[in-house]
């Protein structure tokens, strides 16, 4: 007997048939291809060992309708919602997946491309074709990469040219407008750094107005030889946001990136990301936080495949969970063989600052080559009574002495940001969210 769809899958289903023909064959075999998989698979269960600590059935019982383009294209926007100091350059703004050209300053300067994916696929697509033709895995794991490449219909372009170097970041806002309840939007990036080139890029996710809203994004980043990406995630979604970000970063020789990310926002988020470092001397450094209260529920998937010699890899996360939310860590490193002379280290710590609160960390290390040196660790602890003690005894309050301490736990995954502005920044939002008060029992 064929399973009946729950109420997610029919509604996805639904949407799907309303999305009009791009008139390219190739991008339209690839949606069918896509929802077909969604369709058979549905969504993962906890079986699944890639969502063991993400329980999805509570979403398979909501149903989310396509989120209204051109309610989107219409609703005012307050650029203070998504300024941030120190990124002051070109701006691409979509909300609920669609481009919004009166929000967005596309000129990045010469030797540099920023347009939405809908301008792009109508100017000239078969430079898209490899990376939306691409398949997913056939499984429920995959589920929401199937979802994304059904219904994704705008996006991201950004290419930098060979050895062009940006003078500014680019700033990739995400807005949710939240004006339709249990609406869906999706939306991929897609960028393109050229051999020898630098660039940074900033990618931020925040909220207009606190309907719930769900989400998918998917971004394919490539940094060609000698190439140089920074690339800032900023997560602030509002507290009845759910979101499924899945990102891939693609090295090749001698190119470098170095990801700095904080989870702050969401119901229900899944960040997944895995870098390829493809090439000779590639290197790949991720820094994370993720910051959670009430019954938010965050969960990182990072890995790092070292399928070249002498790659160098070197992540450090941090996890804070108070109330009754839940954090989970997935950092796996692979070392393939004839992967050679790879060095790996992977850091994940944790506060708990209730007791009602759990993280959940998974360190995972598989090697297939020799002359390789790799390392790995977790822990999850909590504040140093010590250390509040120490604070107390020279008179700063409870809440401070709690704030403080916490910040100084982030601040090995945010210290290494080089944008000065940004970076202080990114520490006010931290210590506007952390908790004031004293532990749960």
């Amino acid at each position: 007997m064929t399973p009946v769809p729950s109420p997610f899958v029919r509604a996805a289903l639904d949407a799907a048939a309303a999305v009009p023909s791009s008139g390219i064959a190739w991008l339209d075999a690839a949606r069918r291809e896509n929802l077909e998989t969604f369709a058979g698979t549905g969504l993962p269960e906890t079986r699944n060992e890639a969502w063991k600590y993400t329980p999805l059935r509570a979403l398979s019982q909501r149903a989310f309708g396509a989120a209204d383009a051109a309610a989107a294209s219409r609703l005012p926007v307050d650029a203070a919602l998504y300024a941030l100091p120190g990124i002051d350059g070109s701006r691409i703004v979509l909300v609920d997946g669609v481009f919004r050209s009166d929000l967005s300053s596309l000129d990045a300067g010469k030797g540099v491309t920023l347009a939405s994916l809908g301008m792009a696929l109508a100017a000239q697509p078969e430079p898209f074709r490899f990376t939306l033709s691409n398949r997913f895995r056939s499984t429920a794991a995959d589920a929401f990469a199937h979802l994304n490449g059904a219904l994704a219909v705008d996006g991201v372009v950004l290419r930098v040219e060979e050895g062009v170097s940006l003078e500014k970041p680019v700033h990739i806002v995400h807005v949710s407008s939240g004006t339709q309840p249990d609406s869906a939007w999706h939306a991929r990036v897609l960028v393109d750094v050229g051999t020898g080139a630098r660039a940074e890029v900033v990618e931020h996710f925040v909220n207009a107005a606190e309907a719930s809203q769900f989400g998918t994004v998917v971004a394919d980043y490539v940094v060609r030889e000698g190439g140089v990406l920074g690339l800032v995630i900023l997560q602030a979604a509002s507290a009845a946001t759910t979101l499924v970000r899945r990102g891939h970063i693609r090295l090749e020789a001698r190119a470098s990136a170095t990801v700095h990310a904080l989870e702050l926002g969401g119901a229900m988020v899944r960040h997944e990301l895995t870098a390829e470092l493809a090439g000779d001397a590639a290197r790949f450094d991720s820094r994370g936080v993720f910051a959670l209260d009430g019954r938010q529920h965050v969960d990182t998937q990072l890995e790092v495949r070292h399928n070249a010699r002498d790659t160098t890899s070197d992540a450090l996360w941090r996890g804070i969970a108070n109330g009754r939310s839940r954090g989970v860590f997935r950092g796996a490193i692979v070392v393939a063989e004839g992967a050679d002379g790879s060095d790996a280290s992977l850091s994940n710590k944790n506060l708990l600052l209730s007791g009602l609160a759990e993280i959940d960390t998974k360190p995972e290390l598989e090697i297939y080559a020799d002359e390789v040196k790799a390392a790995h660790g977790a822990t999850i602890g909590q504040l140093d009574e010590r250390s509040i003690f120490y604070l107390r005894s020279r008179g700063i309050p409870m809440a401070d002495a709690r704030s403080l301490l916490t910040l100084a736990f982030c601040r090995a995954a945010l210290g290494s940001l080089p944008n000065d502005a940004l970076r202080e920044h990114l520490g006010e939002l931290l210590v506007a969210h952390l908790p004031t008060g004293p532990s749960a029992a």
